[in-house]
């Protein structure tokens, strides 16, 4: 039975580029980037260009009251989110993404299988492919009933401003588009985004069991903390299935 993170993700965002922890109540946050994995690794300009942060127009109002937060001291579920609910079959098939394409933020990403390690950490993709987006495996793939979650990078040493570098200007309304393995391209609207302090990180609207097909894009955000090397925050995209 695969494994979920463990709900305080330690960064897709890139700076110091260490794997994201994940600890948390119910579910895991494989994004709740709250330490190092997501951080956006430091650009070689003396001042990176910031990311853009979700305006309040974008955040998702209606999902904040389902929001519990991440308690790090209660351990995951075992049980991978597409298990849970009361939905019978998914709307689509299982079939792995491929490739990723949000238009009003000019991003056109391959997209690579990530897991956790041994140790518990979720896997993101290399800072040194910090163009490749991560599509957390254990969970559900884009159009099965449940939250199917992709991980990005904010930015890297290597690169400079990553593939989710810009995610924080999507608004209510705007499309993200999803080619998975078996050819079918899916096609999901986005509701809201907001930032969580990786501190409270949203395990349930992450990774909670739902009978619809979501889609969840987190990356991190906020200031880029020079002390610690990583960023505070994670901002997140929240998206249902288009029709």
């Amino acid at each position: 039975m695969s494994r979920r993170p463990d709900a305080t993700a330690s960064g897709a965002g890139g700076r110091h580029g260490k794997p994201w922890r994940v600890a948390g109540t119910v579910l895991v946050a494989l994004l709740a980037l709250v330490g190092a994995g997501l951080i956006g690794a430091a650009l070689n300009a003396p001042e990176p260009t910031s990311a853009p942060q979700p305006s309040a127009g974008a955040a998702p109002n209606d999902l904040d009251r389902a929001a519990t937060g991440s308690d790090l001291g209660t351990s995951p579920s075992p049980t991978p989110a597409r298990e849970g609910g009361t939905s019978a079959a998914p709307v689509l098939a299982r079939s792995e993404p491929i490739k990723i394409t949000i238009p009003k933020i000019g991003v056109n990403a391959t997209i690579m299988p990530v897991g956790l390690t041994p140790d518990g950490m979720v896997q993101v993709p290399p800072l040194a492919k910090a163009e490749l987006a991560g599509w957390y495996e254990p969970g559900p793939t884009p159009g099965e009933a449940g939250n199917s979650v992709i991980v990005g990078h904010v930015d890297s040493k290597e690169i400079g401003p990553a593939v989710f570098f810009q995610l924080g200007a999507l608004l209510p309304g705007d499309a993200i588009e999803v080619i998975r393995k078996d050819g079918s391209l899916v096609t999901f609207v986005v509701d809201g985004v907001k930032s969580y302090p990786k501190t409270a990180f949203p395990t349930e609207l992450v990774y909670g069991p739902t009978d619809e097909p979501g889609l969840r894009l987190v990356t991190c955000g906020g200031d880029f903390d020079e002390r610690v090397g990583s960023y505070p925050d994670n901002v997140i995209a929240f998206a249902r299935l288009a029709g």
